[in-house]
């Protein structure tokens, strides 16, 4: 090559940064799981982002020629993603659940709940089949993304989203009006349940911190620049499970559902609860991650 040739001039296509891209993400050897879980999904996210093209089409693209500021734009977006290993979503500001696009910075977890999953396709396993939710809590809302997609699975519905953080809450706040919500999503600054007394609900949803103070501590980088409080979940990850467990009862309509995502604590709260009928619900991606319980599975617990 001519050292007088900019690199770039020999990157022409998409398909070229695609590949390149991948290599460059696999020597540095990025840590992914953000909405994707490899250096091809990563890459082709990143350059669709920055190209203005639809995020979930990259075939038809693969052999288009780049301008040359188009070439820049994307090597600065590559190099981005390697030299800061910020998750891609906080690049980009956007990243994706249940099919719908959210905005996200670094005050917010990067929404990737099973449980979007779950609502994309219909809850009819865990809810009364005589009738839909009419008041729905979005408990540890984050970027208000879970309670944005039950308010628009069930159009009927109030839907509450409450979270702890003010920063989130802001970040909530931006999504609802994105979605032009707001006369149905009502957020709530609130430790748990403790901003909604006397309040209850047809479906709780929740997606907590539930990440051990071990595993916290050897986060890396992707995943340590996402806010602490986010994923904490104390010794074990299971600290704020345990205070849902203990409240949600006291919050729920005769008739309700609880479903909460709790990571990989199932074995230990099989032990620690053994009177609970957990309902455990996969997805294509998940086993035994999120589970479903029903008020009348707490008896004697309100």
């Amino acid at each position: 090559m001519d050292v007088s040739e900019h690199p770039d001039q020999h990157l022409i296509t998409v398909r070229d940064w695609l590949r390149y891209a991948v290599s460059r993400f696999n020597d540095a050897r990025l840590v992914y799981g953000h909405g994707t879980s490899n250096a091809r999904d990563e890459a082709a996210f990143l350059i669709l982002h920055t190209l203005k093209l639809p995020v979930d089409q990259l075939d038809p693209w693969l052999d288009a020629r780049l301008l040359m500021s188009e070439r820049a734009a994307l090597r600065a977006s590559i190099e981005k993603r390697i030299s800061t290993r910020k998750p891609a979503p906080y690049l980009t500001n956007e990243a994706w659940a249940g099919g719908h696009a959210f905005y996200v910075d670094e005050r917010v977890i990067v929404p990737r709940s099973y449980i979007a999953e779950l609502m994309a396709q219909g809850l009819e396993e865990v809810l009364p089949e005589t009738s839909e939710p009419e008041r729905i809590l979005d408990l540890c809302a984050g970027s208000g993304c879970l309670a944005i997609l039950a308010a628009l699975a069930y159009p009927e519905a109030e839907v509450d989203a409450a979270e702890l953080s003010g920063d989130a809450l802001a970040v909530a706040e931006r999504n609802v009006s994105g979605y032009g919500l707001e006369n149905r999503v009502h957020l709530v600054r609130s430790d748990l349940f403790a901003g909604l007394k006397g309040q209850r609900y047809d479906l709780i949803i929740s997606n907590p911190p539930y990440v051990s103070a071990e595993s916290v501590a050897a986060f890396p980088p992707e995943y340590a620049a996402e806010p602490t409080q986010a994923h904490a979940g104390g010794g074990d990850g299971l600290d704020i499970v345990r205070r849902i467990l203990a409240e949600a009862p006291a919050h729920l309509t005769p008739n309700s559902t609880l479903l909460m995502e709790i990571g990989t604590g199932r074995d230990i709260l099989e032990a620690e609860f053994p009177d609970l009928p957990f309902l455990w619900l996969d997805t294509e991606e998940s086993e035994g991650e999120v589970l479903a319980l029903r008020a009348a599975d707490f008896a004697g617990r309100t």
